[in-house]
């Protein structure tokens, strides 16, 4: 007879193969189709509101690994609140002004010379609609829920509105200013650059030692001695109108041959290894504080530079004595201020020298090095050059070298209210914790924020001059603009005449007869995307401020959250968040950068043919995010095998759920220990994956998971449970108590794992029994709540000891097994030595089952143990070939099997089942 007829094997439609490049895409037109994202927000109707608020990516190429990162982190938070009772809208948006895109329009060929602003504008615009397309297109295919259709863009009209009011607010509380400062240039860019706009890069530099001849010495220093400077800029020797000096420090005059010198005394040994004195000799010694007011001779021009203070200089390197040109550095600018030194500086916009500078003029600024340090040879005022290599600041966007630079700029002063910003900060959850004290020390010693910026793409700075040239900033004229750019956009500051721009009959002080001049620069990027929070989260409906989360990569406490940061207190007086979450890098699987030049690119749109979304997500899940996280196709392998496992465990379960419904469940109360116990796993299993969602421990729910399915299922129940599944009577309680916790089972792993991996988790529900009359989909279901099963506590301690023995059978199993005793482990009766902590196994139900062997016997504490057992902690463990015949439907050698005539090669037990399931079924070949 065929009893394979009588074994009820697994039935599923459910693929082995995920199959998710061809499956997700349709998937996703589906959920477009059917609203999926409204839908999520009916869901929640009237519920709490958990607001993410999107950081707006460069609307500029492909997506990269790292934008693929943080959208599915914000995806996976927003799947989960909405899963939590939470309304979680969700509003994506893209930055889509700044240089960038003018660059881009360049490589194209388009020559903004050739064209009015206006009309470059206009370019500008339709490339960054199309960026934006292009990029929506990949982050949906990431299986990312969010309001797609209505985006929020930095250059939308509404936007530029709303921006303009925050522009206006600041002005009108005095944090908004225009000054002659030195600011990074980017010559490059051909505009000045915030500190957020920086980076830092490996440089080799001249370093030159010069010296200034003494024409007033104030009594403290002779005509014929000279101060020593050192500098790594010979470029900026044109500009110089001083030589700074700590008077906190002592300086001395030495004599090496014929010259005098003046130096820092604390530098002395150096600086003779450094310029090969021979036997200098120290002539007198004296503090810094009496050197103010000493005049010295510019090297090679006919004009003073006199000696003055500053606490900036440090005995790091050099001569004690700086180089000091106010046009051409921060602590130069500021002490050359308090002195009232002519600001000097001698660069055009281009980076070129300028006639300012005789003898350089028309040089770009890098290429006047050489013949400065010619000219100081020439004059005998060079005493030794050199070069080094140290860590100097580059354009981010053209990665090419910035300088210092004074020129009239636009500031928002963070000094103004950096207290209020110092109080907010501290008044936000920073994940990880260490945020706080990064943005802190960020704040805490920031002066001014340069905004403005020599482009054309970007937001205008709404001001205008009067007749006197002073700027004219009123709430009329905010208000105006601000409806101006509502309705018109932005574009009409350069398109329109000046009295259009300004409300109709507008006078002033500083214009009694109505004519204005308006101004030209626009605002630095990052004050159009640290505007967002009053452009999108005022402004739209289902949105509110603060945000409930930030969450962007770790280089944003110097861009975007700080940007956010400062525009949100100076308007409001809070941050625009409740929480900050910052995640790393993505490196390579070496853990170096990702560089096309190194070939170690990975890109997400190849990954997701090849692989799948899922795939990218489960690895997200997998890494630790506040890190830097390393990714490599070799990596993504190891997850898509990790996915495999899941797949095929889920896999397993609604193949044994085939003749399940919801109705054959079984309480827990009337259940097997086994499936209790397997309850209370379940619930473990739960409650660690809600514990890791609430506290964004997204690695720690998906070690949970893969656990779960590798250990506890697959490594353990599934195999256990085929008895019960198989060949047990189809409605009988064992089997209806095993089908009930797979069911439970894989309801509530779909659950948990619907966040991290969508698409997987929609098809799999889609399979198990009665979901449909639940919902059509998971996404729009709850998460799973732990259930209580009586004595939880104590199952969970007998069950481990249990465990710890079947463990220990299992080794006896294979060493009999190395032995040729057995085969298979149905093959074996084992005989189990307890100890007094272990007798009780003796009235432990099923233990064959449990250690899917024949046959089990449990001795008495006071049998004497057998030398041939295996002894463990536990006990002692004997096998033995089982007695009897093996049966033909459960495989398992029992005497029993021969005793029915009907059914002769088959145990009692399975005997007994085909009688009564099978009567009248026809079970020949």
């Amino acid at each position: 007879m065929d009893y394979k007829k009588t074994l009820l094997m697994p039935k599923t439609a459910f693929k082995m193969r995920g199959s998710l490049p061809n499956k997700e895409p349709l998937m996703q037109k589906k959920w477009d189709d059917e609203h999926i994202y409204e839908q999520s927000l009916k869901q929640n109707e009237g519920k709490p509101t958990f607001i993410l608020h999107d950081g707006p990516p460069y609307a500029n190429g492909n997506i990269h690994i790292g934008h693929a990162e943080n959208k599915v982190l914000k995806d996976m938070i927003n799947r989960f609140k909405s899963m939590t009772g939470f309304q979680t809208p969700y509003v994506p948006g893209w930055d889509t002004h700044g240089l960038p895109i003018e660059q881009q329009l360049a490589k194209q060929g388009i020559d903004r010379k050739k064209m009015s602003i206006a009309e470059l504008r206009e370019k500008c615009k339709e490339y960054a609609l199309g960026q934006v397309e292009h990029q929506k297109v990949q982050f949906k295919r990431l299986g990312v829920r969010a309001d797609w259709d209505y985006p929020y863009l930095t250059l939308q009209k509404e936007f530029e509105a709303e921006q303009i009011k925050v522009f206006g607010e600041m002005a009108k509380r005095g944090y908004i200013y225009k000054d002659k400062k030195t600011v990074y240039w980017s010559p490059s860019s051909e505009s000045a650059l915030a500190e957020a706009e920086i980076e830092y890069k490996d440089v080799k530099s001249y370093s030159i030692y010069v010296s200034f001849h003494v024409t007033d010495g104030k009594g403290v220093l002779n005509p014929d001695e000279e101060v020593v400077i050192w500098t790594t800029t010979p470029w900026t020797m044109p500009a110089n109108l001083a030589i700074a000096v700590n008077p906190k420090f002592d300086y001395c005059v030495v004599q090496v041959g014929e010259r005098k010198f003046v130096v820092a005394v604390d530098l002395m040994e150096s600086l003779t290894k450094t310029l090969g004195w021979e036997n200098p000799d120290t002539l007198r010694t004296f503090n810094g504080k009496a050197l103010e007011g000493v005049v010295c001779r510019h090297p090679f021009y006919e004009r003073d530079s006199v000696v003055i203070l500053g606490d900036h200089v440090t005995l790091d390197a050099g001569t004690g004595c700086v180089h000091t040109a106010p046009g051409f550095g921060e602590d130069d600018f500021n002490v050359g201020k308090k002195y009232g030194l002519e600001i000097l500086c001698p660069v055009d916009d281009k980076g070129k020298m300028t006639e300012e500078a005789p003898g350089f003029e028309g040089l770009f600024y890098s290429d006047a090095n050489e013949p400065v340090i010619a000219k100081l040879e020439e004059v005998h005022a060079l005493l030794k050059k050199g070069t080094f290599t140290h860590s100097y600041p580059h354009d981010w966007r053209t990665k090419k070298p910035v300088i210092w630079r004074a020129t009239k700029q636009w500031f928002a002063s963070i000094k103004a209210f950096r207290e209020d910003i110092l109080k907010a900060i501290h008044e936000v959850k920073w994940t990880p914790s260490w945020g706080d004290v990064r943005m802190t020390n960020m704040i805490k010693d920031r002066e001014d924020w340069c905004i403005s910026r020599q482009r054309a793409w970007g937001v205008p700075i709404p001001v205008f001059y009067g007749e006197d040239g002073e700027p004219v900033i009123t709430d009329e004229t905010i208000q105006h603009v601000s409806d101006l750019f509502r309705k018109y956009g932005s574009n009409v500051w350069f398109e329109w005449d000046v009295k259009k721009l300004l409300p109709e009959g507008f006078t002033s002080e500083h214009s009694p007869n109505g004519t204005f001049k308006k101004e030209t620069d626009i605002m630095d990027v990052w004050f159009d995307s640290g505007s967002s929070h009053q452009g999108v989260l005022t402004t739209r409906p289902e949105l509110r401020r603060p945000a409930d989360m930030y969450l962007e990569g770790s280089d944003q406490y110097r861009g975007w959250f700080n940007s956010s940061l400062a525009t949100s207190v100076a308007v409001t007086g809070h941050a625009p968040y409740k929480e900050v979450l910052s995640h790393g890098f993505t490196l390579d699987g070496k853990g170096l950068k990702m560089s096309k030049s190194i070939g170690n690119v990975i890109d997400p749109m190849k990954v997701m043919k090849q692989f799948g979304a899922d795939i990218i997500r489960l690895w997200v899940a997998s890494v630790d995010y506040q890190a830097d996280a390393r990714v490599s196709n070799e990596i993504l392998a190891q997850v898509a095998e990790v996915y495999r496992k899941i797949r095929n465990t889920v896999r397993f379960i609604l193949g044994n759920l085939s003749d399940f419904a919801e109705k054959d469940a079984v309480a827990s109360e009337d259940m097997p220990e086994l499936e209790k116990y397997m309850l209370v796993k379940l619930n473990e299993l739960i409650d660690t994956c809600l514990t890791g969602y609430n506290n964004y421990q997204f690695l720690n729910v998906y070690k949970a998971l893969q656990n779960y399915c590798t250990t506890d299922l697959s490594a353990f129940y599934m195999d256990v449970a085929k008895d019960a599944l198989y060949v047990q009577p189809q409605a009988s309680l064992v089997r209806r108590s095993a089908q009930t916790v797979l069911y439970k089972t894989v309801v509530a792993l779909t659950k948990l794992l619907s966040p991290i991996i969508p698409h997987t988790a929609e098809e799999i529900w889609q399979f198990i029994p009665g979901t449909a009359e639940v919902s059509e989909y998971v996404q729009l279901t709850d998460m799973p709540e732990p259930e209580h099963v009586d004595g939880a506590e104590e199952l969970e301690k007998k069950w481990k000891t249990i465990l710890a023995v079947r463990d220990d059978v299992l080794k006896s199993l294979e060493k009999a097994r190395d032995a040729k005793l057995i085969g298979k482990s149905l093959e074996a009766a084992v005989t189990l030595y307890p100890t007094k902590a272990t007798e009780w196994l003796k009235d432990q139900p099923v233990l064959d089952k449990l250690f899917i062997v024949s046959h089990v016997d449990v001795a008495e504490e006071s049998d004497a143990v057998p030398g041939t057992a295996d002894q463990y902690t536990l006990g002692a463990v004997a096998v033995r070939p089982a007695e009897g015949e093996k049966c033909e439907r459960c495989w398992s050698v029992l005497p029993s099997v021969g005793q029915d005539h009907e059914h002769p090669t088959l145990c009692a037990s399975c005997s007994a089942t085909v009688r009564h399931d099978y009567a009248g079924v026809s079970l020949e070949d």
